[in-house]
């Protein structure tokens, strides 16, 4: 068998792998933001809330695109986050839930600061959890897992 015959042979698992990952990572990012944009759609056109934020000295509508972005944004961001802790640390998966869940926490401080109503303010929390619900537990379960090999067999090796 050549070296280059090894070498493909040795990428096909890992491209195997790597493809299914990559495909549900991708609808992970796009299922939260059809779920940010199911609140959005539920909150504003048909229960008729104002999805105004502050915006500097003024306020600012929220429309569907921006949602979306934002979304699909903060989805790839957390993807390439965990796709980097995976490349470092085994247990990336672990540290990777720990920051998502913090990094939730912290964006409420927005939604809950910035939106012009108190309807606006559940509205647009209800998106960050929407999101949070959608991406953390499809995200991490959908990681690569390295192949782990046993170790050899143990052997007396006692003189006898």
């Amino acid at each position: 068998m050549s070296t280059t015959n090894a070498t493909a042979a040795g990428t096909a698992p890992t491209d195997a792998k790597t493809r299914p990952t990559r495909r549900r990572r991708a609808l992970a990012v796009l299922g939260a933001a059809a779920a940010t944009l199911t609140v959005w759609a539920v909150t504003g056109p048909l229960a008729g809330v104002d999805l105004r934020v502050h915006a500097g000295s003024g306020t600012q509508h929220l429309g569907p695109a921006t949602v979306v972005a934002v979304s699909v944004l903060a989805g790839l961001a957390a993807w390439a986050l965990l796709a980097a802790l995976e490349h470092f640390s085994p247990r990336a998966p672990t540290i990777w839930t720990a920051i998502a869940l913090a990094a939730l926490a912290l964006s409420l401080a927005g939604p809950l600061t910035s939106g012009a109503t108190t309807a606006a303010k559940m509205a647009l929390t209800g998106m960050h959890l929407a999101a949070a619900a959608v991406l953390v537990p499809a995200l991490t379960g959908s990681r690569v897992r390295a192949r782990t090999t046993s170790p050899p067999a143990s052997r007396n090796t006692r003189p006898v």
